[in-house]
């Protein structure tokens, strides 16, 4: 298994290979988790050399604890903290 991630202030995309087959890319918000069940073939991920490239995963598991890490060390006052995009009066 492998997953590669990017990441800006509001999605991130994953593009997964489970057992050397690919799984296609997802695409959530940055305050959500990946499931297996959000790949889908399609959609383009970024290229690997974009600046919002994370890096390589050897598993679902470790991106989304990736994501939990970023999330709770964002703090209200930096402006790449983790952020809704729905807005908070719907």
């Amino acid at each position: 298994m492998g997953f590669a991630l990017w990441m800006d202030d509001q999605v991130a995309w994953a593009q997964g290979v489970h057992e050397y087959r690919p799984m296609g890319v997802a695409v959530i918000s940055v305050t959500d988790l990946f499931r297996p069940r959000d790949f889908r073939f399609g959609p383009a991920a970024p290229p690997r050399g974009a600046s919002d490239y994370v890096g390589l995963f050897a598993s679902l598991g470790e991106v989304n604890a990736h994501l939990a890490r970023r999330r709770s060390q964002a703090s209200p006052g930096n402006p790449r903290r983790a952020r809704s995009p729905v807005p908070p009066w719907i």
